[in-house]
């Protein structure tokens, strides 16, 4: 499918972001007073919007699926896909880490003692032969289709844009600054990386655009000095929630959102 370009114009660009905590920022100050969805003002769609001088309309929220693009949330948070009109030029989308579950899959992997003291996260989610997070991506791939399809169904001018997750931890891992083992860390990044793949896939096959936010934080993950990361570990150093970006990620998130759109 051909990418729409952004379109020039003299009226202000009506840029709409969907997706869930990756994109809202919770903790992150300041916070949306409907405290439910846990966005920030700061997350990267607000950020893209500054840098591009565009009207936002943020529907982030955390904890968001794939079925809360069509769904009430919570049981009372709008769908999200009614935040979309005709005339809607940008969107942004980032979602798909709660559909496969990788967050609490992460907390199962914590050992605070190193090998071999404790169990594998890894051996139990590959016991089998079956790697159950790399299948669960997969098994994304037709709900990421529909959901971009029906963006553009519904935003039929937009430009759409479909970010990936950021790179979390590095090779090898930095136990136990972070405490999951090195390889229990390898395959946790390996698995982000295998729903990025797909996320990417679909984007692409379905007329939208992808952000590699992967490559933005590389160097910047929860390994590195506080000061430098763009993601927070399991015990937080800046304000913003456990292994989600903080300002700093979202500033850098927001700026190649923004490149991309212009693109």
């Amino acid at each position: 499918m051909v990418v729409p370009a952004l379109p020039a114009q003299a009226d202000t660009l009506e840029y709409v972001a969907m997706g869930d905590s990756a994109a809202a920022g919770p903790l992150i100050p300041g916070q949306d007073p409907n405290l439910a969805c846990l966005r920030s003002d700061h997350d990267y769609p607000h950020v893209a919007a500054a840098a591009l001088g565009a009207e936002l309309t943020d529907v982030t929220c955390s904890g968001a699926t794939t079925g809360d693009f069509a769904g009430h949330q919570f049981g009372f948070e709008p769908p999200q896909y009614d935040a979309l009109k005709p005339s809607t030029d940008l969107v942004s989308v980032t979602i798909g880490a709660n559909d496969i579950g990788i967050a609490g899959q992460v907390i199962a992997c914590v050992n605070l003692l190193p090998e071999p003291v404790g169990l594998s996260c890894e051996d139990r989610l590959t016991a089998g032969g079956h790697d159950r997070l790399a299948e669960a991506a997969q098994a994304l791939a037709p709900k990421l289709g529909a959901a971009f399809d029906e963006i553009h169904r519904r935003a039929p001018h937009a430009k759409v844009l479909v970010t990936g997750y950021g790179t979390y931890i590095r090779t090898g891992g930095c136990w136990p600054t972070q405490p999951i083992w090195g390889r229990d860390g390898d395959y946790l990044q390996a698995s982000l990386g295998e729903l990025n793949d797909v996320i990417a896939t679909q984007a692409r096959a379905h007329g939208a655009s992808y952000v590699d936010f992967a490559a933005t934080s590389v160097g910047h993950d929860t390994c590195a000095a506080p000061d430098e990361r763009y993601l927070e570990g399991l015990l937080p150093t800046a304000p913003a929630a456990p292994l989600h970006p903080n300002a700093r990620g979202m500033a850098a998130f927001g700026a190649a959102l923004a490149a991309g759109a212009v693109r």
